[in-house]
């Protein structure tokens, strides 16, 4: 396994060949997300954006008991109402760049995973938690709003109505009724949300590479749309794919009962 560090906060670990494990590690402030660490986390889901040989992210912390708390509000507290607007593109940054990820990714959840915290789970394609975790959106509880996708995520994840109330409430929810409304999508023993999603992840990154890049961008971009102009969307992701060299690939694998070897193009 090997590791690369982001600044002082941030760790992307390789395991085998095609997992990516991207490792929040400000353990002193339970991963809340100062300006410095913004930074560090868009700059390593760049690198891993850019980097053909991933096939899946898996989304982990290095503290005991919390995903990521949100927004570092110590640092908020000191901050300017300029400061404020120029630290906005840094952590914005942060969140887009784990939504943006063209890959399939999986976010381990333990422990508090609350406004900007939970943002990053969301952003993920897939959350697996454990039974501390506790998720919410609480922004309206200090006078702001989800700033890092949640308005946007949590409907489309739990419907407009739902969404509504938990944002609006500000209330935090437990693990079984985060998995019963649809907020986790996979509950697993205490202390085995980064094994489970590891081992999802390898399952996952069996596949073709081209493939699952062109089925997320599928889901993504047809997510909302009309069924007509989905099926365009799914189309063109289908076009994209079908005279590809993992396709030919594929299709060889198949028919000669072995495993395929992705080219990855």
């Amino acid at each position: 396994m090997s590791e690369q560090r982001y600044g002082e906060w941030v760790v992307v670990r390789r395991h085998g060949g095609h997992v990516a494990e991207l490792v929040l590690d400000r353990v002193k402030a339970m991963n809340a997300v100062s300006t410095e660490m913004a930074r560090c986390l868009a700059q390593a889901c760049a690198a891993l954006g850019e980097d053909p040989s991933v096939r899946v992210v898996v989304l982990t912390s290095s503290h005991e008991r919390a995903f990521c708390v949100g927004a570092d509000l110590k640092e908020r507290n000191s901050l300017s109402d300029a400061e404020l607007v120029r630290q906005r593109p840094h952590t914005r940054a942060a969140y887009t760049g784990v939504l943006e990820l063209p890959m399939p990714t999986v976010a381990a959840v333990h422990g508090f995973a609350l406004g900007g915290g939970f943002e990053i789970a969301l952003s993920c394609d897939l959350i697996i938690a454990d039974p501390t975790a506790v998720v919410g959106l609480p922004e309206v509880s200090v006078g702001v709003i989800p700033g890092g996708g949640g308005t946007q995520l949590l409907p489309r994840r739990v419907g407009a109505a739902r969404a509504a109330e938990l944002i609006f409430s500000a209330r935090r929810v437990a693990a079984a009724e985060a998995r019963e409304l649809g907020l986790v999508d996979q509950l697993v023993a205490e202390g085995e949300d980064r094994v489970e999603a590891l081992g999802l992840a390898e399952r996952i990154a069996g596949n073709s590479p081209v493939g699952l890049r062109a089925a997320k961008r599928a889901l993504r971009l047809g997510h909302g749309l009309d069924l007509r102009a989905g099926l365009e969307v799914e189309d063109a992701a289908w076009r994209s794919v079908a005279f590809s060299g993992d396709r030919a690939e594929g299709v060889a694998a198949f028919n000669e009962k072995r495993k395929p070897a992705w080219p990855g193009e």
